[in-house]
C-alpha cells in the first residue's frame, strides 16, 4: 500500500508554502487537493502557484479542466490517483496539498457513491427552479431530508438538485445514504495527515490580507476575462473570489462591497473546513504570527519519517 502524505489546513493557514518547502527538501511532487485550482485560467483567485514555481515543483490536479466544464469528486479521485501511481513509479513521494475537504475524505476514506445522476430529471429540477424559485425546491428538500437541507444553502442550485435526484431515484434521503459513509473506511493509502493551525484571529487577518494581495495582482480583471466569456460551469461560476465580483459586474453591489464579501466568504470557508478537520487523525502543527514556511518545514520534518 502506497504511503501518501496530506498537507492540510484552513485557506491562508499557508499550507502550500510549506508543501513547496517539503518538496524542495524531499525532492517530492505536489498533488493538488484543491476544488478550484483544476480550472484553467482562475489563477490569482485561486492562490494558484506560478508557472515558474511548477516548473521547479511538479504540480498534478492543476489546470485540469476549462471553466465552462462541470468536474466532479469521482473525477479528481481518478485523476489524483493516477498522479500518486505516477509519482511513486518514479520513485519519489506524493504530498497531496490542500482543503477541499470532500477530495481528502475521498482519498483517504473512499467514494461515496450515490446513484448514477438521471438527465432528463436533473433538468427538470433546474427547470422548476428557474420558474418557481430555488427557495421552493429548498423548500420541498426540508421536507422529504430536512437533515440535508440544514446542511445545504438555500442558494446552492447544484446540490439541491443533486439532493432532490438522489430521493427521486434511490426513494430514500441523501443523507441517509451518506451516513453510511461517515463511518470512517479503510482507504486506498496509507494516508499521513499533517496539518497546520492557526489562531482564529490571526487566520481572518492572513484572510484579508491575502484577498488585498489578490486584488492589487489583478484579481478583478482575471474574474472580468472569465464573465466575459457567458460560459461558466455551476462550479466556477460560485467559487468564492468569483461568484462575488461577478455580482458587481452584473451591477448588483459596488465593487468595494464585493471584495468585502469575499473576505467574508472565506472566512465562512475556513469555518467549514475547520469543522471538516476535526474529523481526521491529524498530526497538527500550531503555526505562531512570525513562523516562516522554512521553520514549520522544521517541526514537520523533525517529528513526521517521510518514505
Amino acid at each position: 500500500m502506497h504511503r501518501v502524505y496530506f498537507i492540510l489546513g484552513c485557506t491562508a493557514s499557508g499550507k502550500g508554502a510549506v508543501g513547496r518547502v517539503l518538496a524542495r527538501r524531499l525532492g517530492a511532487e505536489i498533488v493538488s487537493v484543491d476544488s478550484m485550482k483544476i480550472y484553467r485560467r482562475m489563477d490569482i483567485g485561486t492562490a494558484k502557484p506560478s508557472r515558474e514555481v511548477r516548473a521547479e515543483i511538479p504540480h498534478h490536479g492543476v489546470d485540469l479542466v476549462e471553466p465552462s466544464e462541470s468536474f466532479s469528486v469521482a473525477l479528481y479521485v481518478q485523476a489524483a490517483n493516477r498522479a500518486i501511481e505516477a509519482i511513486r513509479q518514479a520513485g519519489r513521494i506524493p504530498l497531496c496539498v490542500g482543503g477541499t475537504s470532500l477530495y481528502i475524505k475521498a482519498m483517504t476514506e473512499g467514494l461515496f457513491e450515490g446513484p448514477s445522476g438521471d438527465d432528463a430529471l436533473r433538468a427538470r429540477l433546474r427547470e422548476r427552479a428557474s420558474r418557481e424559485g430555488l427557495a421552493r425546491l429548498h423548500e420541498e428538500l426540508t421536507q422529504v431530508d430536512p437533515e440535508a437541507a440544514s446542511r445545504i444553502h438555500p442558494n446552492d442550485e447544484r446540490r439541491i438538485v443533486r439532493a432532490l435526484e438522489v430521493f427521486h431515484i434511490a426513494g430514500r434521503p441523501i443523507s441517509s445514504l451518506q451516513r453510511q459513509w461517515d463511518s470512517p473506511q479503510p482507504g486506498p493509502y496509507d494516508c499521513v495527515l499533517i496539518g497546520l493551525r492557526r489562531d482564529k484571529e490571526e487566520l481572518n487577518r492572513r484572510i484579508n490580507l491575502r484577498v488585498k494581495k489578490m486584488v492589487d495582482a489583478g484579481l478583478v480583471d482575471e474574474a472580468r476575462s472569465l464573465f466575459e466569456t457567458g460560459n461558466l460551469s455551476r462550479q466556477a461560476a460560485a467559487a468564492v473570489g468569483y461568484a462575488e465580483l461577478f455580482k458587481h459586474f452584473q451591477g448588483q453591489c459596488t465593487l468595494e462591497e464585493a471584495i468585502e464579501q469575499v473576505k467574508i466568504n472565506t472566512r465562512q470557508l475556513a469555518k467549514k473546513q475547520r469543522t471538516w478537520q476535526r474529523r481526521w487523525n491529524v498530526t497538527w502543527f500550531d503555526a505562531a504570527e512570525h513562523d516562516t514556511a522554512d521553520d514549520l518545514a522544521d517541526r514537520v520534518m523533525t517529528t513526521t519519517e517521510f518514505r
